[in-house]
């Protein structure tokens, strides 16, 4: 089988390492892996990779700062961040220092196959359509008569769903700055949203940081967890429709 790329994956879980040597080693790419950051780097000065994978929490150091040194040793070198600890700072210092992707953990294997297929997509390699499929749960269609989109206002949406129910969300084109790196953070804990306030923030191009304002006011009965990692699937697709992701459903209380 032609090797499509080489790549190097950076993780002290075991099960991520042998989980990309033999998932990502099954479709063609050479993988090297090791769970220190200094051999990581040592690697990076000695050879030449098509795509770092990094995990934050190392034993020796942490992604961020690999990320770094691997931007200076090879500037041209992709790197996607992975972490099961996901902050706002972590997203926003990997988009500044020129992070193809920050993804949480856990992921599938085949979400992995993809994000390693999405990188190599600009050398030729094609995106599948599966990978787009993964997040139809997460992701809502303008064309949807049934729940059409309603109200809009500075990026966000609202739309009324069966049983009372309203669901609420963004607008992943209209914070798309320069095809780079985007990153929502959606509070775990949100219990209530109120129209006119920020109930998230998201990180566009550049590591900038902008409030999403609620369309509505109500309680939150669901949050999409998925959404960054559906985001993930779709920032770099040419999708004409499916641009629309839903972070919490709620139980209105009024419409601002």
């Amino acid at each position: 089988m032609e090797k499509k790329g080489k790549i190097l994956v950076l993780d002290d879980d075991p099960v991520v390492t042998l989980s990309c040597k033999r998932i990502l080693g099954a479709e063609g790419f050479n993988i090297i892996t090791t769970d220190k950051g200094e051999d990581a780097i040592k690697k990076i000065s000695n050879e030449e990779f098509d795509l770092l994978i990094s995990d934050v929490r190392l034993p020796d150091t942490n992604g961020i700062s690999v990320l770094r040194e691997t931007k200076i040793i090879q500037p041209k070198l992709d790197v996607v961040i992975i972490t099961g600890y996901p902050t706002l700072e972590d997203a926003k210092e990997s988009v500044k220092l020129g992070a193809f992707e920050f993804i949480e953990k856990p992921f599938t294997p085949d979400f992995m196959l993809n994000v390693a297929n999405k990188v190599f997509d600009n050398r030729g390699w094609i995106l599948r359509k599966a990978y787009i499929d993964e997040f139809r749960n997460d992701i809502v269609s303008f064309r949807d008569s049934a729940n059409p989109v309603i109200f809009y206002k500075e990026g966000t949406w609202a739309r009324p769903l069966k049983e009372g129910l309203w669901e609420i969300g963004c607008d992943i084109r209209y914070w798309l700055l320069s095809g780079q790196l985007m990153y929502i953070d959606l509070p775990e804990n949100l219990k209530e949203v109120a129209a006119g306030e920020s109930f998230a923030k998201i990180l566009s191009g550049g590591g900038q940081t902008d409030d999403l304002v609620s369309p509505m006011s109500g309680r939150v009965v669901a949050l999409n967890h998925q959404a960054n990692t559906a985001m993930s699937a779709l920032v770099r697709d040419n999708l004409s429709e499916g641009w629309l992701l839903w972070l919490a459903r709620i139980q209105p209380m009024n419409i601002g």
